[in-house]
């Protein structure tokens, strides 16, 4: 890891050393690019690391890569999880240590313990990223900082009453018997999972229902890993699951916390747990993207169709009904990024040939769709 050093010009900077921001070094490294660095605010894998102890992927993991497919949570070729950690659903602490030997093994320049305060784009093009370490400029950016870090807080009048998942280290470190979910997607049901097994009785509140969603995309449904566990917890008759209840507001009372809906009320001993997900970290740099449809318009490379030279990796990359939010979705996109950089800075893209042939270059999204026959 290098020391942070002010005034620091580069051809390409990265802002984020989790998945998106390891996957795309490991590339730009590939191209021969020698002019780049990658920046974190904390340290690589950084958001894996704070996941709560008990969280584990619900994307699967396994040793398929000697006959022609990547282990579902690798960001490279020739690396598995599953083989590290001879484990399916991977810890986010053990993901965090798998990024970091990623990093180490291709010698990546990574600077930690700078944050990225904002950004700006020059006329005469390139950018100005202001940080706490002084001014870096560079040609290009890549923008992979994520999401965890930017949990929803303030969803409804009262939430600061109650407490986000991603502020919990370990279900095993909240006292009481009785706990009341709010949200009913993916966090949510691993908080109500986790803490039925430890004896807890739970009820989950969610403003539609996600656990009945019939959708194939698991973008924006259950995933098969999360439906199993709850059917397992829910078998303890410990578990309440309540569709249809849009929180309007947590009160504190004598004795706890009163939660509204519309029509009824919840009463608990505890603070409510807020599963409510979490906001896209562009919204650091929102005027430097279109966002007339609800998300940051991005081109077929990936850039902003506002600031060229100005390109997302990870989560919160979309292209109309498609949506990038798993490492095996968005790691397909590291190349894409990569090629056009290659060819504006008049580099050999060659060496993305092994990333076509991996299914790791998806440049024709006309191919993307979940539909299945059985």
């Amino acid at each position: 890891m290098s020391h942070p050093q002010t005034d620091q010009s580069y051809d390409v900077v990265i802002v984020g050393a989790g998945a998106a921001g390891i996957g795309c070094g490991v590339v730009l490294k590939e191209l021969g690019l020698e002019h780049f660095t990658i920046l974190d605010r904390h340290q690589v894998g950084a958001s894996f690391s704070r996941w709560p102890e008990e969280m584990n992927f619900i994307t699967p993991s396994f040793p398929s890569h000697g006959f022609g497919l990547l282990d579902l949570n690798a960001v490279t070729l020739k690396t598995s999880p599953a083989i590290a950690f001879r484990r399916e659903h991977i810890s986010g602490k053990q993901y965090a240590l798998y990024l970091q030997t990623v990093a180490d093994h291709f010698e990546l320049p990574i600077q930690t313990e700078i944050d990225v305060q904002s950004v700006t784009h020059l006329p005469q093009g390139g950018f100005t990223l202001h940080t706490s370490s002084g001014e870096i400029s560079t040609q290009f950016v890549i923008w992979a900082a994520g999401e965890y870090q930017y949990p929803r807080l303030n969803t409804f009048p009262g939430a600061e009453h109650c407490v986000h998942n991603s502020q919990i280290q370990s279900w095993t470190d909240l006292e009481g018997d009785e706990f009341i979910i709010i949200g009913g997607y993916e966090s949510g049901m691993d908080a109500a999972a986790n803490l039925v097994a430890i004896g807890k009785k739970v009820g989950v509140l969610d403003r539609t229902g996600a656990w009945a969603n019939p959708d194939t995309d698991p973008s924006v449904s259950l995933s098969p890993y999360t439906l199993q566990r709850l059917e397992f917890v829910y078998n303890t008759g410990r578990l309440d699951l309540v569709g249809n209840a849009p929180i309007e507001e947590v009160k504190p009372i004598s004795g706890g916390y009163a939660v509204y809906s519309e029509y009824q009320k919840w009463v608990t001993a505890h603070p409510p747990i807020l599963c409510t997900g979490f906001d896209t970290s562009l919204k650091q740099i929102s005027p430097l993207f279109d966002w007339s449809k609800g998300y940051a318009a991005l081109t077929e490379n990936d850039e902003s169709t506002l600031t060229p030279g100005l390109f997302v990796s990870g989560p919160s990359v979309r292209h109309g009904d498609l949506i990038f939010c798993f490492i095996y979705k968005f790691r397909q996109r590291f190349a894409v990024i990569a090629n056009a950089i290659a060819q504006r800075l008049g580099i050999d893209s060659t060496p993305l040939d092994a990333y076509r042939q991996a299914g790791l270059f998806l440049d024709d999204l006309s191919c993307c769709d979940n539909d299945c026959i059985c």
